[in-house]
């Protein structure tokens, strides 16, 4: 197993810890910068989390930070902090891609995208855009024409997908702060898979402008950081309408059983002991009809997905990834009522999964079911047997989406192991919730990051 070990100096410190020794001149915005670009350089070929560099753009952005503090100017919140983008985001003088190689002579675009804009302003460098499944359609961030991005903790293994770039440099060290997006599971999945978290905001509720779409009705965008705590002050900034005070009172607890607990690794039920150690047993809440909305976030996904796409499919076809090229066909395919069936079983699925709040502020459940998968053996096991990895990785997180809701995705704390993750799930408009059982599940050790172990010589 080869793993790739992050250096103190880029992950060990929060973002919170990077803007305060910038702002008060302990460091430099322009250090903070090389040292990403030098981790980047020694590690990014193990992994292959960038796809493009930022250097010039970045530097220039660091030098003129470094002026304005000089200066006696508030540099902002997040004062150095290096961050990248999952390649859907709109920089400005870039080909906004999605990771599509068909994209990579497009209009450059003429701005950054809003949540770019609103980091920047608070003093945050973007230094890399990073890899993903094309037009994010998949699990596992194995892409035809960028390459595979691999697991820091296991470079034989899958980061996830279909943002695993931005979750891989997160665990790798190469940058402490990432954006992605999450349709079925695209921050869930790799956040999990990596050791990492990862927040998907409730639907509708973050600003999407300047991202390449994939299903709007599902579509969402955030943060990975390798703290709640990096989250949350993330979240702060680059969603300022979204209301994410200090939670107050009680919280209550509660696992989702049934379908969220099944096939799952033994790990998931030592984490669940040790929360019933630290809170007293917690409740397990069923929800119905989850193999349903599993079913129906795949229609909607492959009919609005292929709807989206039918204009190239008809003229430059083969210029897809394969693998996404198949599935927007069989997308376009569907029958237009077969749509919207499963959009009006979105509807009563929804109402019947906020009413479990009646019972508990925060619903925890798995964000996958195991490990990482092999790269060379990319499948899982569900129901005894072994289906494909890129489709099915998301079986835990699919049905979440279709709610909408907001979702925290913790690691699990395992020194020595591959990482796991879980859920946390709130009602829309409670994210407090989720940072608040966040904090609390840190505190009690039973979640956290960690980074890989040491590159073993090789």
């Amino acid at each position: 197993m080869l793993s790739v070990a992050p250096p103190s100096a880029v992950s060990g410190q929060s973002l919170a810890r990077i803007a305060a020794s910038v702002a008060q001149r302990q460091s430099t915005a322009t250090a903070q910068v090389l040292a990403s670009l030098s981790r980047i350089a020694e590690a990014d070929g193990q992994i292959g989390a960038v796809v493009t560099l930022l250097e010039e753009r970045a530097l220039a952005m660091a030098a003129a930070l470094d002026a304005r503090i000089a200066a006696g100017e508030n540099p902002g919140p997040l004062a150095g902090v290096p961050f990248g983008v999952k390649a859907l985001f709109d920089m400005q003088g870039l080909p906004t891609t999605a990771g599509a190689a068909m994209r990579a002579k497009a209009e450059p675009a003429t701005d950054d995208a809003t949540m770019v804009r609103l980091l920047c302003a608070a003093g945050a460098i973007p230094v890399a855009v990073l890899n993903m499944d094309e037009f994010a359609y998949g699990f596992v961030t194995v892409n035809a024409h960028y390459g595979t991005t691999h697991n820091p903790h296991d470079t034989a293994r899958l980061a996830g997908g279909s943002s695993g770039g931005s979750a891989a440099a997160v665990a790798g060290g190469l940058l402490p702060l990432t954006l992605g997006s999450d349709t079925n599971g695209s921050i869930r999945v790799p956040a999990s898979l990596c050791g990492v978290y990862g927040f998907r905001p409730s639907w509708g509720s973050v600003d999407m402008g300047g991202t390449f779409p994939f299903v709007e009705s599902l579509d969402v965008i955030g943060p990975f950081a390798a703290s709640a705590a990096d989250l949350e002050l993330a979240m702060r900034v680059c969603a300022p309408d979204l209301a994410i005070a200090d939670w107050a009172g009680s919280l209550r607890l509660a696992r989702l059983g049934g379908w969220f607990a099944q096939d799952l690794n033994p790990g998931f039920e030592e984490a669940f002991a040790a929360m019933d150690a630290a809170f007293g047993p917690l409740p397990t809440i069923a929800l119905a009809d989850v193999a349903a909305a599993r079913a129906a976030a795949f229609l909607i996904t492959a009919a609005d997905g292929g709807a989206l796409h039918l204009p190239e499919l008809r003229h430059r076809a083969g210029e897809f990834d394969p693998a996404t090229r198949d599935r927007f066909i069989a997308g376009c395919l569907l029958p237009a009522e077969v749509r919207a069936e499963a959009g009006a079983f979105a509807i009563r699925f929804r109402a019947r999964a906020l009413a479990l709040f009646d019972a508990a502020d925060v619903l925890i459940a798995p964000a996958t079911t195991d490990v990482a998968p092999l790269i060379d053996h990319p499948v899982m096991r569900l129901g005894g047997i072994e289906v494909p990895a890129r489709a099915n990785l998301g079986v835990m997180a699919q049905p979440i989406s279709l709610t909408g809701f907001p979702v925290l995705t913790a690691p699990l704390l395992r020194v020595g192991q591959l990482p796991l993750g879980i859920q946390l799930i709130a009602a829309p408009g409670c994210e407090a919730a989720l940072f608040a059982a966040a904090r609390r599940l840190e505190e009690a050790g039973i979640t956290g990051f960690t980074a890989p172990p040491a590159t073993p010589p090789s």
